[in-house]
C-alpha cells in the first residue's frame, strides 16, 4: 500500500493521538471559540459515503458470523465465506475486490493478528504532488517549522487518549494505521466506535475495501523495545484485546476520488469503524475506560491556538512500537480551490501515523477534531481534514444504525 516516494512529494500516512488528560494538563492546549467557523465545501456536499454499516438494512446474524445478507452479497461477487476465512481473502482479483460503499465485509478470522504479524505490518503511506499542495495559495499558510515528535509517557492507557493501531491487509501485504476510540452519542458509556483515516480502510477510486481490519487499543502499552517483545504473546502487545471492524464508513469523496497520491479525496480522508471484540462481551469504551467526543464544528485554523496529533509512526527512524505526539498551532493547507481547506501542523512523525486523532481542548474537554492524512516526503509536517457536516452525518448514521450492536 505504501506509495513510491517522488521528489519533493508530500506524503500521506501518519498516525497521531493525544493524551486525554495530558492534553489538558501537561500539554496545556487551549482553544478559541468555535463560533464563526470557516464553512467549507464539505458542509455543502452530501454526507459521508457509507459501507453497509450506514447503507444497508442488514442487522441480524448470518452465515459465517456476518450480518444477515452480507454472506449472500459476497456470493453475488463469487466469494464463499468459508473459503475467505481459510485464506481466500488473499485473492486480490480486481473483479472481486469489493469497492462499493455497501459491499464492506470483514469476517472475523480469530487468531489472525498475532504479535509477530502485528510487528511486521508496514506503514500505510501515500503521496501527493508539490503542485497540488500549492494550488490555492489564498488559503494556504506558510509551511510550519518542524516539531520534533515526543514519545508518550507509559503506560499509554493512563497518559494518552484512547489511541491504538489499526491493522489491515492490502494487495501489498499487512499494513498499519492509527485510530482513536470515540464516544457514541446514542449509546453513552458503551461505544464501539473507532475514528481513523479513509485511506486506512478503502483504497479509493482505483480499489476497494481493505481486508481483516482490526483495532488494537493501547498497543504495546508499556513501550517495550523490539528485543523485549521478541517472542511476545498477543496479550502483551494487545492488553485490551483485538477488535474487528464489523461495519465501516468513509466519505463518498474518498471512495470515488482517493488515490495512491491522495487525490481529490484527501480533504475527506476520514472513516469511522464499528468494532467487536475477538473475544469478550463488553463494549470497547467499557474495556479501555475512555472515549473522546468528536468535534464537528470544523473551526478555521485561524481560530485554534493549538492542536495535538498522536500516533505510532512506523517508517524510519521509528519502528511502530511506540506512541508519539506533536503539538503545534495549526495553519491552513489547500490542495485545490474546489476542495475544503485542511489543517496543518509541524511534526516529524513518519508513515504509519495515518488515521491518528488530532485533538484540541474545548471548555476544558479534550475532543477529536481531525485525523492525520498527508505529510511531506521530508517528514516536517502533517495535514488533516476539517470535520464538518458531512463527517458528522457519516458518524451519526453509524451510531444510529449500528452503535448498539
Amino acid at each position: 500500500m505504501r506509495s513510491t516516494p517522488t521528489s519533493a512529494a508530500p506524503r500521506r500516512g501518519r498516525r497521531t493521538a493525544l493524551a486525554a488528560a495530558g492534553l489538558v494538563t501537561a500539554l496545556a492546549l487551549t482553544a478559541t471559540a468555535c463560533g464563526g467557523s470557516e464553512q467549507d465545501e464539505a458542509d455543502t456536499k452530501p454526507g459521508g459515503g457509507t459501507s453497509q454499516a450506514a447503507g444497508s438494512e442488514d442487522t441480524g446474524g448470518g452465515e459465517g458470523g456476518l450480518p444477515a445478507g452480507v454472506a449472500d452479497r459476497l456470493k453475488e461477487h463469487g466469494i464463499d465465506v468459508d473459503r475467505w476465512k481459510d485464506g481466500g481473502w488473499k485473492n486480490w482479483d480486481k473483479d472481486k475486490w469489493l469497492s462499493e460503499a455497501k459491499d464492506f465485509a470483514n469476517p472475523v478470522i480469530e487468531g489472525l493478528w498475532k504479535a509477530d504479524r502485528m510487528k511486521s505490518a508496514k506503514e500505510a503511506d501515500k503521496t501527493v504532488t508539490t503542485k497540488d499542495a500549492s494550488a490555492d495559495q489564498g488559503s494556504t499558510d506558510p509551511e510550519p517549522a518542524p516539531v520534533e515528535a515526543a514519545a508518550e509517557k507509559t503506560p499509554y492507557h493512563e497518559n494518552a487518549a484512547p489511541v491504538g493501531k489499526v491493522f489491515f491487509d492490502s494487495p501489498e501485504g499487512s499494513m498499519v494505521c492509527s485510530g482513536t476510540v470515540v464516544k457514541d452519542v446514542n449509546h453513552p458509556g458503551k461505544s464501539n466506535l473507532v475514528w481513523t483515516a479513509g485511506h486506512c480502510v478503502h483504497a479509493g477510486g482505483s480499489g476497494g475495501w481493505y481486508r481483516n481490519i482490526a483495532f488494537v487499543p493501547s498497543y504495546n502499552d508499556l513501550a517495550k523495545s523490539e528485543a523485549e517483545l521478541s517472542g511476545a504473546t498477543t496479550t502483551e502487545v494487545a492488553p485490551y484485546g483485538t477488535w474487528w471492524a464489523d461495519w465501516a464508513s468513509t466519505s463518498d469523496q474518498w471512495i470515488k476520488g482517493g488515490s495512491e497520491s491522495g487525490g481529490d479525496g484527501a480533504a475527506y480522508d476520514y472513516s469511522v469503524l464499528h468494532v467487536k471484540p475477538e473475544q469478550g462481551g463488553k463494549s470497547l469504551e467499557e474495556t479501555v475506560g475512555a472515549a473522546l467526543e468528536v468535534d464537528f464544528s470544523a473551526p478555521s485554523a485561524t481560530e485554534v491556538a493549538s492542536m495535538g496529533a498522536w500516533g505510532y509512526p512506523a517508517a524510519p527512524p521509528y519502528n511502530g512500537l511506540q506512541m508519539f505526539k506533536c503539538v503545534d498551532r495549526p495553519g491552513r493547507l489547500s490542495l485545490s480551490p474546489s476542495l475544503p481547506t485542511m489543517y496543518r501542523i509541524g511534526c516529524t512523525m513518519t508513515g504509519g501515523s495515518s488515521g491518528g486523532g488530532w485533538f484540541r481542548v474545548v471548555d476544558g474537554e479534550t475532543k477529536l477534531v481531525s485525523n492525520t492524512s498527508i505529510g511531506p516526503l521530508e517528514n516536517t509536517w502533517l495535514a488533516g481534514p476539517q470535520l464538518g457536516r458531512g463527517a458528522e452525518a457519516m458518524y451519526q448514521d453509524m451510531s444510529r444504525t449500528y452503535g448498539g450492536q
